[in-house]
């Protein structure tokens, strides 16, 4: 394997998800209709899952994902292969976006690793550049189910959060050493009981894991619990930014922001891809603050880009690339 050295400062780097290649997407309707089984799935998918890393290389960003190419949706991926889960109707999120929510029938138990043989793939041939294993969070798994099994909602995230430590410490084992936990419920319900529930089941998930620990939250009032994330047991808060114009950044100075900082400079939701100056402009808003130095800034987008046009998604990365290369030489990283 070729070795990569990760920059000193100004990282960058993606939230996980990618447009779905073609492969994908027939492989996803092939598994759905039963003509093939898992592991033909997961073969199948390994063509989306080289585009998906040789699109990250073109673009030069540092720390990579697989692309999520095999899940259909985050929650649905998790819950079709953990015991105690069946998986319901169609139910809409917003707009024309839909998914088949998932129901708790029985006990959440761990049965074999689910998004490890991706990572584990993807790492294999990304010459060298680190691959980060990311799973969705117990509480966005809670959130976004129905439960008819658990008496509280307390025992259920408790019991997602075991089985998913499995899922990590299998992932940490074969050699990941970024794990990024995605949970974008939380933003939706940014109240102080909600954030603890979260904290414990961070606790039980994460404890004595060698490895760097990433969180995901997305658009939300994030600001109510902010004091709330800073308890938690990772490395890095890895939040949106450019879609609700840095709005979250004099908070992040008010509670004293000491974490690194996964810091979303362009808009998963637009079609205009921002300019390199615009990106550069918007690290010189949080280097103002004076609460984390370069070495803690990881540059990315708010989000997942699955659902940009790969060519809007390669030219958004591609010019973060480019802001971070300048800003290393400006600030005498290079």
């Amino acid at each position: 394997m070729t070795s990569y050295t990760l920059p000193k400062a100004f990282i960058t780097t993606v939230v996980g998800s990618y447009p779905k290649f073609p492969e994908a997407k027939d492989a996803l309707e092939r598994r759905k209709r039963n003509e093939i089984s898992e592991e033909e799935f997961r073969k199948a998918c390994r063509v989306a899952i080289e585009k998906v890393v040789r699109d990250y290389l073109d673009a030069g960003i540092d720390l990579i994902s697989d692309g999520e190419q095999t899940r259909e949706d985050m929650v649905v991926f998790f819950a079709e292969r953990l015991k105690g889960f069946e998986i319901g109707d169609w139910v809409r999120i917003f707009d024309n976006m839909y998914f088949r929510k998932p129901v708790v029938k029985d006990k959440i138990e761990f049965v074999s690793p689910m998004a490890v043989e991706d990572w584990e793939y993807a790492q294999s041939i990304s010459q060298g550049r680190p691959v980060k294993f990311i799973i969705t969070g117990p509480y966005t798994i809670l959130d976004w189910s129905f439960n008819l099994y658990y008496k509280s909602r307390e025992d259920l995230i408790m019991d997602l959060a075991r089985a998913l430590r499995k899922e990590i410490e299998e992932a940490v084992r074969r050699g990941a050493k970024f794990v990024q936990i995605d949970e974008p419920a939380l933003s939706t319900r940014p109240y102080p009981e909600e954030a603890q529930l979260l904290r414990d089941a961070l606790r039980e998930m994460l404890h004595g894991l060698d490895c760097k620990k990433i969180l995901h939250i997305c658009f939300g009032r994030l600001e109510k619990i902010i004091p709330h994330l800073l308890e938690y047991p990772v490395d890095q808060l890895d939040l949106e930014f450019k879609n609700s114009n840095f709005r979250l950044l004099p908070f992040l100075k008010e509670y004293g922001y000491n974490k690194e900082l996964g810091y979303g400079v362009v808009d998963v939701h637009s079609l205009r891809v921002e300019t390199v100056k615009e990106i550069k402009d918007a690290v010189y808003m949080l280097l103002k603050l004076d609460i984390i130095g370069p070495e803690k800034i990881y540059l990315d987008p708010d989000c997942g880009l699955k659902r940009l046009p790969r060519e809007i998604a390669i030219e958004k990365l591609r010019n973060i690339v480019r802001a971070a290369k300048e800003l290393r030489k400006e600030y005498g990283y290079e």
